[in-house]
């Protein structure tokens, strides 16, 4: 395996508008799954593929998102990532935070996900396919055939090469991002605004040839939504 990635942000500051009404009085990465809460479903992945360093952007409710990584400190170095003025949407939220990631390449990942590994972990095999002459950005991909809970059609082509694209009219696509990503800190510049979605970034790198995809092997869930916990708590009880 390549060198592991020692930094990831993870996007906790979102104000949950799809969670609700779970998210009236706590924010989204608080709410449970199967007993554990979406952004400790994050911290056990991380702290299983050896990455130490975590940055997290609060804005809703913050105050309970610091009190619970209080808690984390023995596990890792926590650094919080500040939008209580202004919520900067992902991409703002990857500029604003950038000062604070020590890694080149580092992983980013959403708290509004469950999934499973099945003989090697995700991370690791990132980690090992990434290779800086030919990207600036790497999603973990699932198939939408096995994408439990998605409401979309998909979101991305992957050709041979394994880039990643989305030209052309919307349509059902044939691999939806998990909410992991591996980023070289030079695709996170130049800003549009305050207020905008990485999607900036991404559409930049799929420009350039420069977005690949990796197919994950185990389970995935979009648990965005409240149906999907009790969607996503009877598939993993059914194994």
């Amino acid at each position: 395996m390549k060198k592991m990635p020692g930094t990831a942000m993870i996007m906790a500051a979102g104000k949950g508008t799809r969670m609700m009404p779970l998210t009236a009085t706590k924010p989204k990465p608080l709410v449970k799954v199967a007993g554990t809460t979406l952004l400790d479903h994050v911290l056990d992945l991380l702290r299983e593929a050896g990455v130490g360093r975590i940055v997290v952007n609060v804005h809703y409710f913050p105050e309970q998102i610091e009190a619970h990584l209080a808690a984390k400190a023995d596990d890792f170095d926590v650094v919080i990532s500040d939008e209580r003025e202004l919520l900067r949407d992902t991409g703002g939220g990857l500029i604003k935070a950038l000062p604070l990631i020590l890694d080149d390449p580092f992983f980013c990942i959403n708290a509004d996900n469950w999934f499973a590994d099945t003989d090697e972990h995700a991370l690791h095999r990132m980690a090992a396919a990434w290779d800086a002459e030919r990207m600036d950005v790497m999603m973990l991909v699932v198939p939408t055939q096995r994408a439990g809970n998605s409401q979309g059609q998909g979101d991305f082509d992957l050709d041979g090469a394994g880039r990643l694209s989305r030209e052309g009219p919307r349509r059902a696509r044939p691999y939806v991002w998990t909410g992991i990503q591996m980023l070289a800190r030079h695709i996170v510049t130049d800003p549009p605004a305050d207020v905008f979605s990485t999607n900036v970034f991404w559409d930049r790198a799929i420009a350039q040839g420069r977005c690949h995809g990796l197919v994950h092997n185990g389970a995935w869930f979009d648990v965005g939504y409240p149906e999907a916990i009790g969607l996503t708590e009877a598939a993993l009880a059914n194994g």
